[in-house]
């Protein structure tokens, strides 16, 4: 998040209105509060199991900020296809893995248990299938011969800092085409 509200300064086409998190203690609501950034938090626990609910929530809050994009990074809630509909084509993504390979979680345990000899990230667009949308963006990196899924985290986590800031400047001026850094 802090890549992204970093980069959009100067002649970048976007400007963040809207910091929402699903906890309280998120990092990043602070450091957006710092640099004067709106803030909210959406609980996901009073709702329980009624996700409906909660996406409401959510859309009430996005509803006031009015965003042209909604950037998700570290918001670990499967979204509902109601919910995704509502926000298609205005919804960003990054996510751990050289997609279509390891949706979900534990992507680099995957890719190193697979024998894969390089992984990455992918920014991509959100559909209603998890981790499903058109690829804007990947970064790729060497998987090392006794690679921890901690290690290769730690050198994936850089790239996705420099390729959503990219993905997120080319999507705000409409551009839709891929770009892959090496």
């Amino acid at each position: 998040m802090m890549s992204l509200v970093e980069d959009m300064t100067g002649d970048h086409p976007a400007r963040p209105v809207l910091v929402l998190s699903n906890s309280a203690e998120a990092a990043g609501l602070e450091k957006a509060r710092a640099r004067g950034i709106v803030t909210a938090v959406v609980d996901h626990r009073p709702f329980g199991s009624n996700r409906a609910a909660f996406e409401d929530a959510l859309t009430t809050v996005l509803d006031q900020a009015r965003p042209d994009i909604i950037c998700l990074a570290g918001f670990m809630r499967v979204l509902t296809d109601r919910f995704v509909l509502r926000w298609q084509g205005k919804m960003l993504n990054i996510h751990p893995s050289l997609l279509p390979k390891y949706k979900g979680l534990h992507t680099h345990r995957r890719a190193i248990e697979a024998g894969d000899t390089e992984a990455g990230c992918s920014v991509h667009e959100v559909t209603a299938e998890l981790d499903g949308g058109r690829v804007l963006g990947q970064a790729r990196v060497a998987i090392q011969p006794g690679d921890t899924s901690e290690a290769l985290a730690d050198r994936v986590l850089p790239l996705e800092h420099q390729l959503y800031p990219m993905v997120l400047r080319r999507f705000a001026e409409g551009i839709r085409t891929r770009i892959d850094l090496p």
